[in-house]
């Protein structure tokens, strides 16, 4: 093959990609990075479908997060577009299942999405039972409804999480229930109980594994 390459003149280095879910060269898994990406761009198509004052906050927020999981994706090397084409089809009432727990948080922006670590929650090894793990970590959400729980590319579903936003310390105890490209990627509701307002990333953040 590379002697026909040469012959025709090709130029460049051609490298295999991972499949779509599976782990990329990074340790980033690409199948996780894909439904966080359609769920917050989920997110994002139910408020421009059903806008109300606090729309607009809401979706400048959740596209910095969108941005981070590209990055992410980037680095990683995945394939495709990770189902965004696809995304908010049909879902015009997502975005609005939420919005209870969001009102009167949306005013405030965060700040440029930091650059993506390739090996963010993939360096620790899964951490001992009562040890801090995934230092230097930052936190952000699923946009997946339901009780409290989190998903993780790290850590085992049904591992016992504790995260802490160092910034208020406010504090969330949740089980891993589904798998992810991040240490600790949270619910909604998980979220909620320790996010600073308008804020879509904890950057200050201490992840802890409980059992």
């Amino acid at each position: 093959m590379n002697q026909r390459r040469a012959a025709a003149g090709c130029g460049n280095n051609v490298q295999a990609q991972p499949e779509k879910g599976q782990a990329a060269t990074s340790g980033e898994d690409c199948g996780g990075l894909d439904k966080a990406l359609q769920n917050n761009l989920n997110f994002i198509a139910g408020q421009k479908a059903q806008p109300d004052a606090q729309s607009e906050a809401r979706i400048a927020n959740r596209q910095a997060v969108v941005d981070l999981i590209q990055q992410r994706r980037e680095a990683a090397g995945c394939k495709g577009d990770g189902g965004a084409a696809n995304a908010g089809q049909g879902n015009a009432n997502q975005g609005n299942a939420n919005q209870g727990n969001n009102a009167g948080q949306g005013q405030t922006t965060t700040k440029p999405a930091p650059k993506p670590d390739a090996n963010q929650g993939n360096n620790n090894g899964g951490g001992a039972a009562g040890q801090q793990v995934c230092q230097g970590s930052t936190v952000t959400l699923s946009g997946e409804g339901g009780a409290p729980a989190a998903s993780s590319g790290t850590f085992p579903v049904g591992t016992t999480l504790k995260v802490t936003n160092l910034d208020n310390n406010k504090s969330t105890t949740v089980k891993v229930a589904s798998v992810s490209g991040s240490c600790a990627l949270l619910n909604n509701a998980a979220f909620e109980q320790v996010r600073e307002p308008g804020k879509f990333l904890i950057r200050n953040a201490k992840i802890e594994k409980i059992d």
